[in-house]
């Protein structure tokens, strides 16, 4: 036998073994779909259905009656659980407050009624006159020691107020010489040596008068 034979009879034995594996595949599904048909229909004949009702709930009881004459407990009170941590409560300090006296009334004093008006000055008619040249008074013998050491000099103005007996009762330095001494001594020597006729007024009668003047003080030559 040739191997073209062989071939074309191998390839023929292939073909017949497939077509009878198929062939009893299709048998077989058809077997076991047919018989599974059969089982559920005669299963779905055989079950019978029914209704299934619920019971109605029984009625319920009704409570007991209460009896008769019998007193109510009171309810139970509620007391508080006494606080973990205690707390020293302290008093509030007590603030008095003051009472403010009563207010001092003072009554108004009545205004001062207005002063009399002062008399009118008397009207001197002769005014006080130097009884001699006021120079006069002064001489190198009353040049003030410490004036003469610090050679001070210069011209001292001075006002003078003359009481009713002629004598000089104050004098003020008007504009001063430079030197304190010189200026005292000035006041001090009219005080002491000036004598005046004292003023007059319109009646004679004599009263307080002023005079002023000025004097100059030079080195004495030594």
């Amino acid at each position: 036998m040739s191997y073209a034979n062989r071939k074309q009879m191998g390839s023929n034995r292939t073909a017949s073994i497939v077509i009878v594996a198929l062939i009893h595949i299709v048998l077989g599904y058809a077997l076991v779909t047919g018989l599974a048909y059969n089982v559920v229909k005669k299963a779905a004949e055989d079950l019978k259905t029914f209704d299934v009702e619920d019971e109605p709930p029984p009625p319920p009881e009704e409570p007991p009656p209460p009896p008769e004459n019998q007193p109510t407990p009171p309810p139970p009170q509620v007391v508080a659980p006494p606080p973990i941590v205690r707390t020293n409560v302290s008093t509030p300090p007590v603030v008095a407050t003051p009472v403010a006296p009563p207010p001092v009334i003072t009554e108004t004093a009545r205004p001062a009624p207005p002063a009399p008006p002062a008399p009118p000055k008397p009207v001197v008619s002769q005014a006080a006159k130097a009884k001699g040249n006021l120079l006069a008074l002064f001489s190198d013998d009353d040049y003030p020691q410490s004036a003469i050491r610090n050679e001070e000099q210069g011209t001292t103005g001075f006002r003078l107020t003359i009481g009713p007996d002629g004598r000089v009762t104050d004098c003020s330095v008007t504009s001063s010489s430079g030197s304190a001494a010189l200026d005292q001594a000035t006041c001090n020597i009219l005080k002491r040596r000036a004598r005046y006729s004292p003023a007059k007024l319109a009646d004679g009668s004599s009263t307080t008068g002023t005079d002023s003047g000025r004097i100059r003080w030079v080195l004495p030559a030594e």
